[in-house]
């Protein structure tokens, strides 16, 4: 399969500007490739900065179209640095990619509080402050993207995950839909792209893979490659006309009606 880094056809984000969380590994890093592939300055970040960093440099090892920001998703004043910077440097924020999440396959009875409330943060709370602080600019400016990954253990109830990740990823596709219609005719999008298995998550998911890749209609696990495609189809500014949407990319597994 061409890799993110590699693929440039597709919609063009020549000029944008373009901030992914969780972006030093998996579907967070084809996500940053993609975008910068097609033409968008981009900001790589995640709390493993060093990871971050070696993203960016692959990308462009000047700084000019691709750095990195180490940005706890967890914390108000984080989205508020990386509004300063792409300020700073750009004059402007166009594309917001919520990216960054963690699932912790931890038996409903062994959860505690605070592994509970640490979830929902991370995956949950994380959607909440990175709209609300990043979508009043793309407002003011009248455009603005927003994409958020959800999962599909918002949809099935986590028969893989556990309770408080499926729990955490429902209430992201909620605000979704809240902000979605909150923004709709400013200029600015809010839309979700719904993962199911993906390869970047085999090894964590080992002892399952055959079970899991038996219940895949299409018998595999995606490539984040294929994540990325849906998420820079939302970023797109050919997308204007789609609000709220989330679409599900995990073969098969989940089908709306």
């Amino acid at each position: 399969m061409e890799t993110s880094g590699q693929n440039a056809k597709g919609a063009r984000f020549d000029g944008r500007v373009a901030l992914v969380t969780g972006a030093a590994r998996g579907i967070g890093e084809a996500i940053a490739r993609m975008l910068h592939a097609r033409g968008a300055t981009v900001i790589v970040s995640d709390t493993a900065v060093e990871l971050a960093q070696a993203v960016a440099r692959s990308l462009d090892s000047t700084a000019a179209t691709a750095v990195a920001l180490k940005l706890d998703v967890r914390e108000k004043a984080d989205f508020e640095q990386a509004l300063v910077l792409a300020e700073e440097r750009w004059g402007k924020l166009d594309i917001v990619v919520n990216n960054a999440g963690y699932a912790k396959r931890t038996p409903i009875d062994h959860i505690t509080p605070e592994e509970f409330d640490d979830i929902v943060a991370i995956n949950m709370r994380s959607v909440f402050l990175s709209c609300q602080v990043l979508s009043k600019p793309m407002v003011q400016k009248g455009y603005g993207r927003i994409v958020n990954v959800t999962s599909l253990a918002s949809h099935n109830g986590g028969t893989v995950a556990s309770p408080h990740y499926a729990a955490a990823k429902g209430g992201a596709a909620t605000l979704t839909r809240y902000f979605a219609r909150k923004l709709a005719g400013t200029g600015v999008t809010v839309n979700a792209v719904s993962p199911g298995p993906v390869a970047s998550a085999k090894e964590r998911l080992a002892h399952m893979l055959d079970e899991i890749s038996k219940q895949v209609p299409v018998g595999r696990f995606a490539e984040p490659d294929e994540i990325a495609e849906a998420v820079v189809l939302l970023a797109s500014e050919q997308s204007g006309f789609i609000v709220g949407t989330t679409i599900d990319v995990n073969g098969g597994l989940f089908m709306r009606s």
